[in-house]
């Protein structure tokens, strides 16, 4: 009875594709077959030696891609089936037999097509069912060379090492250099740092009124025995209104201003996804500071102006934990 394994790698990363693999093994089930586990458990070295063996050997082997571009626009959910298909695909084009599908998961990525109910599904199938692991090593060395040669246009990234996922040094490099066109603008934090919509009515700070704001925040919060240390720091990824600290606290504040109060406070603006991008700010300007670091906590805070007197109506921390 032969089975068609499948398997995704790159479900998760901040960039790069997501790959879908899928394997008929031989009948007659080869010496090397035996060392096939879950291409995570192998060696780099390893996984390239059976990558090889695999493709070489194996009835069929197919490999299914969805760029990150794509995966953006369609969501991971649609990804993951339409990877999952075009790698079926191309093991059909083989015309090798198979009477079982084995999927690594809990999902059957071919619901709705003819093979539905030709597939399993099976948690740790890629550590459990040696197609399932055979189609995760094929997937996981093909992703990763792709990465590598990535890395060879974008370096700062350092995609080589961490194939796109996001280690500190991936998020360090996003802070330093922006997004390339390889990110996935869907995935957090990404998400936030360039697909934010400010709600109607809220003046952007990078105005002349929305300046006038910010120093009337400032002043406000030297009155409160603040010392502030920076307007309007910004990056290529981010950006915060005020800087300040105070005893023992350094204080990331955003500035919300509203000409009235009849569309309601400028406070509504602040939703998670917003203190989502503050907290990106808070990280980027502490690692450019860590003298800082090493002598306040971070707190965000908002403030609320109104009125063409610039009046501060509200300011105060936000709690975040």
């Amino acid at each position: 009875m032969a089975i068609l394994g499948i398997d995704e790698v790159g479900r998760g990363p901040l960039a790069g594709p997501l790959v879908v693999g899928a394997v008929i093994l031989p009948e007659e089930k080869l010496e090397w077959v035996g060392e096939l586990k879950d291409s995570k458990k192998l060696s780099l070295k390893k996984r390239e030696f059976l990558n090889e063996i695999i493709l070489k050997e194996a009835e069929a082997t197919g490999l299914g891609w969805v760029s990150s571009a794509e995966l953006d626009e369609i969501g991971i959910s649609e990804a993951l089936r339409i990877a999952t298909r075009r790698a079926v695909e191309m093991v059909q084009r083989t015309r090798a037999s198979f009477s079982q599908i084995v999927i690594d998961g809990k999902v059957n990525f071919l619901r709705g097509t003819a093979l539905e109910n030709y597939v399993s599904v099976m948690p740790k199938a890629d550590d459990l069912i040696k197609e399932v692991s055979a189609a995760s090593i094929i997937a996981k060395v093909a992703r990763d060379k792709y990465m590598y040669e990535v890395s060879k246009q974008y370096s700062e990234y350092g995609f080589e090492k961490h194939v796109g996922y996001g280690t500190a040094l991936h998020r360090e490099a996003i802070i330093k250099h922006g997004i390339c066109p390889e990110h996935r603008r869907s995935f957090e934090p990404i998400k936030s740092m360039v697909g934010f919509s400010r709600p109607d009515g809220v003046v952007k700070n990078t105005t002349v009124v929305g300046r006038k704001g910010e120093e009337a925040v400032s002043k406000y919060l030297e009155n409160l025995g603040h010392t502030v240390l920076m307007q309007n720091f910004k990056t290529k990824t981010c950006e915060i209104d005020i800087i300040s600290v105070c005893e023992e606290r350094i204080y990331f504040t955003e500035v919300k201003y509203r000409r009235s109060d009849v569309a309601g406070g400028g406070l509504a603006a602040i939703d998670k996804r917003k203190i989502m991008r503050m907290k990106f700010a808070e990280e980027c300007f502490m690692k450019f500071r860590p003298d800082l670091k090493q002598k306040y906590s971070p707190l965000l805070a908002v403030a609320e102006v109104m009125g063409k007197d610039f009046e501060v109506k509200d300011w105060f921390p936000i709690v975040t934990e």
